[in-house]
């Protein structure tokens, strides 16, 4: 936990009679501190199922040491009154690790598979223009690449400015209502792409779907960390960002369909791809109106039944579970607004800036031979249903590496190093791009070079959830998550200007440009590391040379809020 406790020990037998009967929170009504109900054993916590060996009880006690279960601690970090889940609240709660992980695969199935097919119908939308390039989607209209850089760069500036405002908006009015209504509109802008005319209306289409699309990453993101612990949620993100390959996979597959309808009714193939994928998305945003809960104990609803999909004991489970891992998950309601002073405060949370700029540039290396990818296999001879067939294996290749990479990150406890190793993985592959007269070389043998360098295992997943972690309160987990996400759309930009026109077949300078970068990228994830281990000494200097009574009145009367709290470790 990114918390420390106060002290080492929880107090438990050693207090007074005089505090026999004092109590803990609301659901303590008939127990005192002295009775407080055994904790699990921190070593029996086995997190994937390949490391449960026969030794492993899963009906020994889950419930893990946190702050509420020091009285004296326990007071200074009490959910607010408001809060939505306060009725369920319980600091005695225990469960076992049997209990807790048949609910985590109850929220899977409940809440994460319509995540990632929510995020389907996104990437379905966005990336579809991919597939349309193979059907002479810009000799119809008349578009050269530089034309299509435009295009991309209006879409990412586009989500860009959307993330926050996107963002404001859905912790507002709630994330159940936001993202659905993001889902329906942007797929009417989708299906519209069916009437484009010229570079005019299709800037001005790229331009809605970027607005209509922005700040859906971090919405959802933020929906999750209220049912997820932190090192779930890293590994949720990775099938997350898996369901975005997925979609990737399926939308080559249904374009060896949907392109072969060219000429029906006098019209290009690639107009019936943006119409029939708009219409099967604007289904999805439809039943996501009805499938979206608020929260963890308001799932009851006439689509999802009178009493809800969760038990009171799983609500109760699921919300001191997380609770007792990041009391600030308390410190907001579910549709309370981040107010002005809060905006600022989160965004001069300098603390966090550095996840931001790996946001920026971890992925420029190798956006721009991804974007490129179909075109570049066109250019090769490949004719357009084989060409979106070859980006298949490089989808699928992508997956794996990028679950084992983030299960690796959690199984090691390791975040900056694990993550780095995607930009080594790339480097020998924008070498050989770079030192290799690629007119010259087999066509097999370049999209071989190709495919393994965009199977690059993404760390994507970790960083999103790392930034959740360092930022420790929901404001700024709220106004973090737009923000890492506005960065990572920045890079998107700038990737789409490294390749020009000038530059083609080869794109010589490009990948000169992309290999600086990349060995840029391994110097600055060293330097994150060494910031976050500099200001965890900083912190443990304080904190150890503090006696207990002194971090007790440090709590009682500290104005440090979030990740300012010397109580606070950032993870790395």
């Amino acid at each position: 936990m990114a918390t420390v406790l106060t002290r080492e020990k929880v107090i438990r037998s050693e207090r007074s009679d005089s505090d026999r009967d004092e109590k803990l929170g609301p659901g303590s009504s008939t127990l005192s501190v002295n009775s407080i109900p055994p904790l699990g054993a921190p070593k029996e916590e086995k997190r994937f199922f390949f490391q449960r060996t026969r030794a492993f009880d899963p009906e020994a006690i889950a419930t893990q040491v946190s702050v509420f279960d020091d009285p004296d601690t326990a007071e200074k970090y009490q959910p607010r009154p408001d809060w939505e889940n306060l009725h369920r609240f319980d600091p005695l709660a225990r469960w076992t690790w049997a209990e807790e992980y048949k609910l985590v695969r109850k929220i899977d199935l409940r809440i994460m598979v319509w995540a990632c097919i929510m995020f389907m119908a996104l990437e379905l939308d966005r990336a579809n223009i991919s597939q349309a390039l193979t059907d002479f989607f810009l000799d119809d209209l008349h578009l050269n690449t530089n034309d299509y850089n435009l295009g991309n760069t209006v879409f990412k500036l586009s989500f860009l400015c959307a993330e926050l405002p996107s963002q404001l908006v859905s912790k507002w009015v709630g994330p159940d209502r936001w993202i659905p209504a993001q889902l329906v509109l942007w797929s009417c802008v989708a299906a519209g792409q069916f009437w484009l005319s010229g570079r005019g209306s299709f800037l001005a289409c790229r331009a809605l779907l970027g607005m209509l699309q922005g700040g859906f990453i971090p919405d959802i993101i933020l929906y999750l960390s209220y049912f997820y612990k932190h090192h779930e949620l890293s590994l949720r993100l990775g099938f997350f960002w898996t369901a975005m390959s997925i979609a990737d996979i399926l939308s080559a597959l249904l374009a060896q369909g949907l392109l072969r309808m060219r000429g029906i009714e006098g019209y290009s193939g690639w107009r019936w791809l943006f119409l029939i994928e708009g219409l099967l998305t604007l289904v999805i945003g439809i039943f996501s109106f009805l499938l979206m809960p608020a929260g963890p104990c308001q799932t009851k609803s006439w689509f999802r039944g009178k009493n809800g999909w969760f038990t009171e004991r799983e609500e109760k489970l699921m919300v001191n579970r997380v609770i007792r891992e990041d009391p600030s998950k308390s410190d907001m309601h579910n549709r309370q607004p981040i107010t002005p002073r809060l905006l600022w405060e989160s965004l001069k949370d300098f603390d966090l800036w550095p996840l931001y700029i790996l946001g920026l540039v971890f992925q420029i290396p190798m956006t721009p031979p991804a974007q490129y990818l179909t075109l570049s296999l066109r250019g090769l001879g490949f004719d357009t249903f084989t060409t979106n067939l070859l980006t298949i294996p490089y989808t699928v290749l992508h997956i794996i590496t990028m679950l084992a990479l983030t299960y690796a990150a959690e199984i090691f406890g390791e975040l900056t190093f694990i993550a780095l190793l995607s930009q080594i993985w790339a480097l020998p592959f924008l070498i050989y791009l770079n030192a290799v007269n690629t007119s010259l070389a087999n066509r097999w043998v370049l999209w071989a070079v190709t495919t393994l360098l965009l199977s690059f295992p993404n760390p994507h997943p970790i960083q999103v959830g790392w930034n959740s972690r360092n930022s420790n309160t929901v404001r700024s987990r709220t106004v973090s998550a737009a923000c890492y996400n506005m960065f990572v759309q920045t890079s998107g930009i700038i990737s789409s200007n490294i390749y020009r026109e000038d530059d083609k077949p080869r794109y010589v300078r490009g990948n000169r440009q992309l290999l600086s970068i990349l060995c840029m990228n391994i110097v600055i994830y060293f330097l994150v590391k060494g910031y976050y281990v500099y200001r965890n000494k900083q912190r443990d200097k304080k904190w150890g040379a503090m006696t207990e009574e002194q971090r007790l009145e440090y709590l009682a009367t500290t104005t440090d809020k979030g990740n300012k709290r010397l109580d606070f470790r950032f993870q790395h």
